[in-house]
């Protein structure tokens, strides 16, 4: 018959052959998927993932009681500046436990802050390295804060005291400068920075033109959960972001890769604040300084003009007389010119005139010949054309009612017709018109 006990009396076995066989304490490697705290103990689930494919390979239930916690706790964020979280991979001092009621669990008695110090500077030089590949590291710090930067676009949780802090001191600025802050809310601490400052730049991005420049600040809290601020996704946001981005998260300890990509980085929402108000300063102390030499070389100018127009007016009456005696030489000279050319055009148009005179005499003596011979010709012409000199070649000529008759149609019987002769003339009645006595 098999021998049968209890599950207690199994798992006081398993308790004791877990004391014998693994007495020591063991320092060991992982990786934290979880972390809770429970009535002052810490409850932590661990895990391993293989290198290449990023696929778990090992999990584990780590303890840390109350009275051990407290010092760890209080030791691992002193020297890292961050809380423990999710993602960190972790050095921690175990020995294996099982209890009867609970199970098996590795309780820690220590962690080694060095070695996720380690862990977290070669995450940070892996963005870094990524961020360069990209060629955006340096985008940010390559724009040009506005030398009249007072359009503030903050992100910050609305209660941080930070925040508060930092408007304080924009507002009671010695020197009365105004500055119009505009609060994106975001959180700053624990989960969900990263999503939370990302969402407030978009909300920032999408009004970009109502900003001269971004401050991202933090304050007044524990100097933990900075982890959020290491972030690619954040970095890229932040480096490509197209105003400039101020940061002043209060990481006393190391800078994040956030102040990294960042145009200009501080450390604390005051010394933000003090950044942006001597910005101004200088401004305006190159705006005086530029009105100040302005002002010198006017006044300098003004007195070299004012030597020049003395030195003008002790010439006035030398130059006046020049330029009279000048002026009077060229009046006389353009006179005789003018006399000159004045006796030229005379002389030439008397010339024209008298060659004129010449050919209208020449032209009308001729047309007197002409229209003489002309003439002539006509008397002649008329002359031969005259019924006397017709009547004495022997002809004669008929009228009837005063109009020569051409043609016997012209007459009718009983017209009474007058011929005239070389010499006298006699009149007749017609009789017959076709060939009948008349």
């Amino acid at each position: 018959m098999t021998h049968r006990i209890s599950l207690k009396e199994l798992n006081m076995l398993v308790r004791d052959t877990i004391s014998l066989a693994m007495p020591d304490d063991y320092w060991v490697e992982a990786e934290l998927s979880e972390i809770r705290e429970v009535r002052g103990h810490c409850y932590m689930e661990l895990i391993q993932k293989d290198p290449h494919t990023n696929t778990p390979v090992a999990r584990a239930s780590a303890n840390c009681w109350a009275s051990t916690w407290m010092l760890v706790r209080s030791c691992f964020e002193r020297a890292t500046g961050q809380r423990l979280s999710p993602g960190m991979k972790v050095l921690m001092q175990v020995h294996a436990r099982f209890h009867e009621n609970y199970g098996f669990s590795w309780i820690v008695t220590d962690i080694d802050p060095t070695y996720t110090l380690g862990d977290m500077a070669r995450k940070r030089r892996e963005i870094v390295r990524v961020l360069k590949e990209e060629g955006v590291f340096d985008l940010n710090k390559e724009l040009v804060l506005s030398s009249f930067a007072q359009r503030i676009a903050v992100v910050s949780s609305a209660s941080a005291a930070g925040y508060g802090d930092f408007c304080h001191q924009l507002q009671t600025n010695e020197y009365g400068y105004v500055f119009y802050p505009v609060l994106f809310s975001a959180v700053m601490q624990g989960e969900g920075i990263e999503q939370s400052i990302i969402a407030a730049l978009d909300g920032i991005n999408a009004a970009a033109d109502n900003f001269d420049c971004v401050v991202i600040i933090r304050g007044g809290g524990a100097t933990s959960d900075l982890s959020g601020f290491d972030t690619l996704a954040l970095a890229e946001n932040v480096a490509n972001f197209p105003l400039p981005v101020i940061t002043g998260i209060g990481h006393e300890r190391d800078e994040s890769v956030l102040d990294m990509v960042a145009h200009t980085s501080v450390k604390t929402p005051t010394a933000a604040a003090a950044l942006l108000i001597d910005n101004l300063r200088r401004t305006e102390t190159a705006v005086d300084n530029a009105m100040e030499r302005m002002v010198r070389v006017a006044v300098t100018r003004l007195k070299e003009e004012k030597m020049r127009l003395d030195r003008i007016s002790d010439n006035v009456p030398v130059l006046f007389s020049l330029v009279k005696a000048r002026r009077n030489a060229s009046l006389d000279v353009l006179r005789e010119r003018l006399r000159a050319g004045y006796m030229r055009r005379m002389d030439t148009a008397r010339t024209r005139c008298d060659f004129m005179e010449q050919r209208l005499r020449s032209c009308a003596v001729q047309l007197m010949k002409d229209n003489t011979a002309r003439l002539d010709t006509l008397s002649r012409r008329v002359e031969a054309a005259d019924p006397v000199n017709i009547l004495r070649r022997g002809y004669s000529i008929t009228l009837v009612n005063g109009r020569a008759v051409r043609s016997a149609a012209c007459l009718k019987e009983g017209d009474e017709v007058e011929t005239r002769l070389e010499q006298g003339a006699f009149t007749a009645v017609v009789r017959d018109v076709e060939g009948e006595n008349v």
